[in-house]
């Protein structure tokens, strides 16, 4: 037999119920969430209604707002755009600068790798390259010979 069933009923219900604390978070966040759905509601109704009353304003100058909207959406989306790269520009400027000063910017080692790693790989193919050079210079000479006799 299992402890619960030899407890009186009346301490089953005391230890059920949840502390005061529990109870007032409960209350405030049902209060909360009832008043911001309200809000809500109240939010659509009234944009819904607007919409309805702007609707024949804007069928009236629907052929001067379209192409005005469509002009205030490219600049502004031109003006973010510029920013942003001017943002970028102006953080690379700066990683430029403190990886030149020295200072070890934040993926100067993978910079630093990479460089290494093509560096290497140039010797191996300047090499090549060198020795390719010299073979056909030599085949030239025996291409040059062969005409002579």
């Amino acid at each position: 037999m299992s402890n619960d069933q030899n407890k009186p009923m009346t301490q089953k219900l005391y230890e059920s119920v949840p502390s005061s604390r529990l109870t007032a978070k409960f209350l405030t966040a049902t209060t909360l969430s009832a008043t911001l759905l309200f809000l809500s509601g109240l939010t659509l109704t009234w944009t819904v209604i607007a919409l309805i009353m702007a609707t024949p304003v804007m069928v009236l100058f629907s052929p001067v707002l379209v192409p005005s909207a469509i002009v205030i959406f490219l600049v502004i989306t031109g003006f973010l755009f510029s920013g942003g790269c001017g943002v970028a520009a102006i953080t690379a400027l700066s990683w430029i600068y403190n990886y030149v000063q020295g200072k070890h910017p934040l993926g100067a080692d993978k910079l630093d790798y990479a460089r290494d790693m093509l560096a290497s790989m140039t010797r191996g193919v300047t090499e090549k390259a060198k020795e390719y050079g010299q073979y056909v210079k030599y085949k030239a000479r025996e291409v040059a010979q062969g005409e002579r006799s």
